[in-house]
């Protein structure tokens, strides 16, 4: 294929087509869990977890009637996940998935499938790896150290286009400057703005997105830029077979709704390796301090059991390897919890 019979695209125009496009990856009938284990698939504890986290915002909110929308909700499994955890809590949720997907075959009547978040919701809405797949451009240096767009054919070919313009180059200079030759970023813009009008879509309750992340002082020198298949990580190649998704900067994403970032951090609280505070209801955390809060800490249950109730000793240790699994250092557990507090008097 040479460059006069390619067609070159932007990675954003690339991975929208190859995403969502006539035959794209994440509308095949297998879905993402035919491709790629999220913590979702590793354990029904990552769905109980939401569970109490929902009935916290109820709580909160003062009400046995809840929302509970999940964006990106693949073929459900969240979801089902969800309402199995609070049958019989006393708990009322009104469940809605969102997703550019048709409905899955035997999901829970009472789930609303829509292509966008549901006005005026009360209660959690939750995007586990969503943000990572709105799609966005990429940025490299030149040799003269002019960022420019990164072009991509539909074999994978690169290439160098024109240098990053308008609210783009504002974006890059704020988030994600690039100052040597070769340097590579994701401009994230796109996702701001898919998070600003998810959380926007909120009346009242909490905002959560769970990502593969960075925050300013921590970015990738040359991108994150990657793709998934079959369970492997392949080039990425806007083909339509594999997945394509790069880390999230999900400090930008906190300032688009009202978090204040300050160099690596958000004000008033730690490096991204712990939690800060973005104030106005802004929260950043780890996925492995996430669920510690709601009770999945991964601890191994006394020795003393094996004898008293063997067979109870084995569920605890089952569950144990499992919570282990999602709050890991180097896999699930470095996910960053990124959440924002809708006020009542907030929503629209």
């Amino acid at each position: 294929m040479t460059d006069e019979t390619r067609r070159w695209q932007g990675w954003r125009e690339a991975t929208e087509r190859a995403l969502y496009g006539p035959g794209g990856f994440f509308l095949r009938p297998e879905g993402p869990a035919g491709h790629f284990r999220t913590s979702v698939h590793a354990s029904p504890l990552f769905a109980g977890a939401v569970a109490r986290l929902l009935g916290e915002v109820a709580e909160e909110l003062g009400t046995d009637g809840v929302d509970f929308v999940d964006v990106g909700a693949g073929r459900g499994e969240l979801l089902a996940g969800v309402l199995a955890a609070t049958a019989g809590s006393g708990l009322s949720v009104r469940a809605y998935g969102v997703e550019r997907a048709a409905r899955p075959d035997g999901l829970d009547p009472r789930v609303v499938w829509t292509d966008r978040p549901p006005p005026g919701a009360r209660g959690l809405l939750f995007a586990n790896e969503w943000l990572d797949d709105v799609p966005v451009d990429v940025a490299e240096a030149d040799a003269a150290g002019t960022a420019r767009y990164v072009e991509v054919s539909p074999d994978g070919a690169e290439r160098l286009g024109g240098p990053v313009s308008g609210a783009d180059a504002e974006w890059l200079e704020r988030w994600w400057p690039l100052r040597e030759p070769g340097a590579r970023a994701e401009i994230g813009r796109p996702r701001d703005e898919a998070w600003a009008s998810a959380v926007a879509s909120l009346a009242a309750g909490r905002a959560v997105a769970v990502d593969y992340a960075h925050v300013r002082g921590s970015r990738p020198p040359f991108g994150s830029l990657t793709g998934f298949r079959a369970g492997r990580e392949v080039p990425p190649v806007p083909d339509g077979s594999r997945d394509l998704t790069s880390h999230v900067a999900l400090d930008a994403c906190a300032a688009a709704v009202g978090g204040t970032a300050v160099g690596g951090t958000c004000s008033g609280g730690a490096s991204s390796g712990g939690a800060f505070s973005g104030g106005a209801g802004t929260e950043l955390v780890t996925q492995r301090e996430a669920l510690r809060r709601l009770g999945v800490t991964g601890e191994r249950p006394p020795l003393a059991l094996a004898s008293t109730d063997p067979a109870g000793y084995v569920r605890a240790l089952s569950s144990a390897g499992e919570a282990a699994e999602l709050t890991a250092r180097g896999g699930l557990g470095d996910f960053l919890w990124l959440t924002r507090r809708v006020p009542p008097e907030e929503g629209p």
